[in-house]
């Protein structure tokens, strides 16, 4: 069941806004102002989407989006603005912080359960091309293993084996390789990419991360807090220079980073 904030300084509003939303099938926390927004994505897990006024106290709507913007936990966030603001410049500062929609008051609930639907999809597809890299990088990893059993299993004195080395892996024997040699040395059994910048901590959560977990479920395989997970998340995310964990898996597939194999049960 996904988890809507509504963040809104009225509170008859807030009320009538959640109510109709629970009847929608959503989970929904209400608070009425950014700054306590902000401190709702200190929780694990994180709301899936967030419904945001722009005028309100002690930080607005413009404010509170910028900074979750900033925080790792808050940048593929689905973000809906929901204002009486109507002029252009408004709703294009809207747009340019990072909201994803911006839906003018008053307003049609059916419109705006449409809009949240739609957010929610497209988040869906962002997180399932997370899980398509990640397998790019397994099944990647179990090609390279199995182009080395092939030599090594092709006749024993070694000139097949010689052959398939000397022309790239080209099964047809022309002499040319139709894989990029740096694609090459990174499917080579030598290959090892550079060592990662970061503390066995950060590492630990770094291969949990590119295989597609979340903070919740890499904090039960690892036995720390969810926050300590986002933690070391953040820092992973600054020494590598991106800014989410779709670009860390993709820098991890395209640096040749694979993750480690877990032992197997063994029975005693």
């Amino acid at each position: 069941m996904k988890r809507i904030l509504i963040v809104d300084d009225d509170r008859t509003l807030r009320m009538v806004l959640k109510r109709h939303l629970e009847n929608q099938g959503y989970l929904v926390e209400d608070v009425g102002s950014g700054t306590e927004a902000l401190k709702v994505f200190q929780r694990d897990p994180p709301p899936d989407l967030v419904v945001s006024d722009v005028m309100m106290p002690n930080m607005d709507g413009f404010e509170f989006c910028r900074r979750l913007r900033g925080s790792p936990s808050g940048q593929l966030v689905p973000f809906i603005f929901l204002s009486s603001k109507r002029d252009l410049d408004d709703r294009i500062e809207g747009h340019s912080i990072g909201a994803d929609d911006y839906v003018i008051k008053p307003f049609e609930p059916l419109e705006l359960v449409a809009k949240i639907e739609a957010q929610l999809e497209r988040s869906r597809r962002i997180h399932a091309e997370m899980i398509r890299l990640m397998q790019q990088v397994t099944n990647r990893a179990g090609i390279s293993g199995a182009i080395a059993s092939a030599a090594a299993k092709i006749d024993g004195d070694g000139h097949s084996s010689q052959k398939l080395a000397a022309n790239g892996n080209d099964p047809l024997g022309s002499g040319e390789s139709s894989v990029p040699r740096e694609e090459r040395e990174e499917n080579s059994e030598d290959f090892v990419p550079e060592p990662l910048p970061l503390t066995p901590a950060e590492a630990r959560v770094f291969w949990e991360v590119i295989q597609g977990y979340t903070n919740k479920q890499i904090a039960d395989r690892l036995f720390i807090s969810p926050r300590t997970v986002q933690t070391h998340l953040s820092h992973i995310l600054s020494k590598l220079d991106v800014e989410n964990r779709a670009q860390l898996v993709r820098f991890a597939f395209e640096n040749g980073y694979r993750p480690p194999a877990e032992p197997e049960n063994r029975s005693s």
